[in-house]
């Protein structure tokens, strides 16, 4: 049986004091010193007028927000003729919810929110649209220090206490068609714990995510950055795992809206795009600039943390809150030459893999049509182009995950049914 729930919490995770004398500093460099010549208002030829002057961006205070964010710090959105408004969002529901209903106009957004939209899984179903990715790895399943008093800091231990029953373990991941379900799902299905009737798992907002582990309220959750790190700051979990070590350059948030927004209004969907893409390239060009977005977002306004939680890992100085410390050789990434923005067709397919794997699809659906509807590589392309952003030469990758197997995108329907730990509908 499955076992979905919704975790309630009275408050937010705690607001950290932020270095205000920081922010002000970088807010101070923002377009003048960093971007010579940024103040030139023209457009790319191909992108053409936008037809809306503002748009309003929903955001979650992660990390991986930055490249939104950045867009709109810095000016870029104004090189393309649109000024971005960044809206925090109360969970990724919230999200959803404002998309559909166009209180938002697109969103900073999990990879698998727009498919379980799109496909009526977890809420109201309508056509959903990907332009772009805009970060790859940099996420984290954090287990509570109560488990490692028990010994308990791995997978193969996990399972073991699992697999005894004395009691019922509870993880949280951020929405039901997440890229945190399915990473901790996969985690957890590697070393034989069936996600979906082993265990029980509720469905947390990130912020909310370290304060609901400090009362008890779960073993362990999977969310982006930095609340992995607060867990640690904090001495209440540490990282059993990085997404990375899941999935190496594993796809994550995505530039999102509705395909009856890019319809509409499809030059302003287009200036986005390249905001945002000259963000993400400008994030990844220096550790310098990675220093100043990490000074930026931490602000109240947008993650509402300390610099030095953000900080660290986005630039791959990772500890475990165990003892260990690594330089981690695949940090979050916003750009690499294209390869992250790129919205690949077999990334789309696989977490539709994942949906029917976990039983959230009842029957197997034409894999490669649906992601081709939603990710539009058409509009990225042409992006892209104007941008001299490169594009790879196939809209198909192959990458191993954690358990061995590959993922090629070549037979998604084998792939799906292929798993030994699976709550496939019969």
């Amino acid at each position: 049986m499955r076992r979905q729930e919704q975790a309630t919490s009275q408050s937010n995770a705690p607001a950290q004091p932020v270095r205000r004398a920081i922010i002000k500093s970088a807010a101070a460099t923002a377009a003048a010193s960093l971007l010579p010549g940024l103040q030139t208002q023209a457009r790319a030829a191909g992108i053409g007028k936008p037809e809306l002057a503002e748009v309003k961006i929903g955001f979650i205070p992660l990390t991986d927000c930055a490249p939104i964010v950045m867009a709109s710090v810095l000016g870029f959105d104004k090189k393309y003729g649109v000024k971005i408004i960044p809206s925090k969002q109360a969970s990724w529901a919230a999200v959803r919810d404002n998309l559909v209903t166009g209180g938002i106009h697109l969103a900073h957004v999990l990879y698998g929110l727009p498919y379980g939209v799109q496909l009526g899984v977890g809420g109201p179903k309508k056509d959903m649209a990907i332009l772009m990715g805009l970060n790859r790895n940099g996420q984290a399943i954090t287990l509570s220090d109560a488990l490692a008093k028990d010994g308990i800091t791995t997978g193969p231990a996990l399972a073991k206490a699992i697999a005894e029953k004395k009691r019922t373990y509870t993880f949280a991941q951020t929405f039901p068609t997440s890229t945190h379900a399915m990473w901790l799902y996969y985690w957890l299905a590697t070393y034989g714990i069936n996600p979906m009737k082993d265990d029980k798992v509720i469905t947390v907002p990130p912020p909310q995510m370290v304060a609901n582990m400090r009362v008890g309220s779960m073993d362990g959750f999977c969310v982006g950055e930095p609340w992995n790190a607060v867990a640690i700051n904090q001495k209440i979990g540490f990282t059993a795992v990085t997404s990375q070590d899941i999935w190496t350059d594993h796809p994550e948030k995505v530039l999102g809206t509705t395909a009856e927004f890019v319809q509409k209004y499809p030059n302003t969907a287009k200036a986005v795009m390249a905001a945002v893409l000259e963000a993400s390239r400008w994030i990844d060009a220096s550790n310098a600039n990675r220093t100043k977005m990490a000074e930026t977002i931490a602000a109240p306004g947008y993650v509402n943390t300390q610099v030095e939680t953000i900080l660290p890992r986005i630039l791959g100085e990772y500890t475990n809150g165990l003892g260990k410390s690594w330089h981690d050789k695949h940090p979050m990434t916003f750009y690499e030459d294209g390869q992250v923005p790129f919205p690949w067709i077999s990334d789309g397919m696989w977490f539709l893999t994942q949906f029917r794997r976990w039983g959230l699809l009842n029957t197997d659906p034409d894999y490669l049509a649906v992601a081709k509807a939603i990710n539009r590589v058409d509009l990225y392309k042409e992006v892209a182009a104007e941008l001299k952003v490169p594009v790879p030469a196939s809209d198909m990758r192959s990458s191993k995950l954690i358990d061995g197997v590959v993922w090629d995108g070549k037979d998604p329907k084998a792939y799906a049914h292929g798993f030994k730990v699976n709550d496939l509908a019969a």
